[in-house]
């Protein structure tokens, strides 16, 4: 008597739970691709309808204390009323002249730092950047005096912008009177008077001697 064997195929219960199975992860895959659409849909409108974004400038931090130390200097120069004349000639966007750049530049650098020197000298429509650059490196290459008032007469003369703005007050333009500089500039003075009184009476014993 033959032996039943067992069917290897499935039962319909489970072909049925498989069809459906696959059907449940169809839709959901369907569904996946609706919401991926709509998401890029979107995005799209959302980029249009947004302006570009400005790249981001670094702001360089403001020291407050730098800062009132400036206008300090800038209040101090201003009690010299010849420098107070070319601050607001400057600021008017006027041209002071070259022996007015050159006067500026040999009493400014010595209270104010390098760049806000040039910042200054770069608002004269008659100078240009490297011209201004070249008068403060050859003033800081000399290392000139502050100049005379005598000097600054002589300067005015051969220009047309009036350096000082009241020649006839003694006190207008006498800067070592005015202003307070560092001590390097009048020991940079004591030794050329020294020199020129050696001189001179190296001269005179010369003069004596013929």
């Amino acid at each position: 008597m033959a032996r039943a064997t067992h069917s290897e195929h499935s039962s319909p219960e489970s072909n049925e739970q498989l069809r459906k199975t696959e059907e449940r992860a169809q839709n959901a895959e369907r569904r996946v691709e609706q919401l991926e659409q709509r998401l890029e849909t979107l995005e799209h409108a959302r980029t249009a309808q947004t302006p570009p974004k400005s790249p981001r400038v670094a702001m360089i931090p403001v020291d407050p204390e730098l800062e009132a130390s400036k206008e300090a200097v800038l209040s101090d120069l201003r009690n010299e009323p010849m420098m107070d004349h070319l601050l607001k000639a400057l600021e008017a966007g006027q041209d002071i002249g070259h022996y007015g750049r050159l006067v500026f530049a040999m009493i400014a650098h010595h209270f104010l730092p390098e760049e806000a020197v040039i910042g200054w000298l770069n608002r004269d429509p008659g100078t240009n950047p490297e011209e201004t650059v070249a008068l403060l490196r050859q003033v800081e290459s000399r290392d000139y005096n502050p100049p005379r008032r005598e000097r600054i007469l002589e300067w005015q003369s051969q220009q047309e912008f009036p350096i000082l703005p009241n020649p006839d007050d003694p006190d207008c333009g006498n800067v070592y009177r005015n202003l307070k500089f560092p001590q390097k500039v009048y020991e940079h003075i004591q030794e050329y008077q020294e020199e020129k009184m050696h001189a001179e009476g190296v001269e005179s014993q010369a003069a004596d001697s013929k």
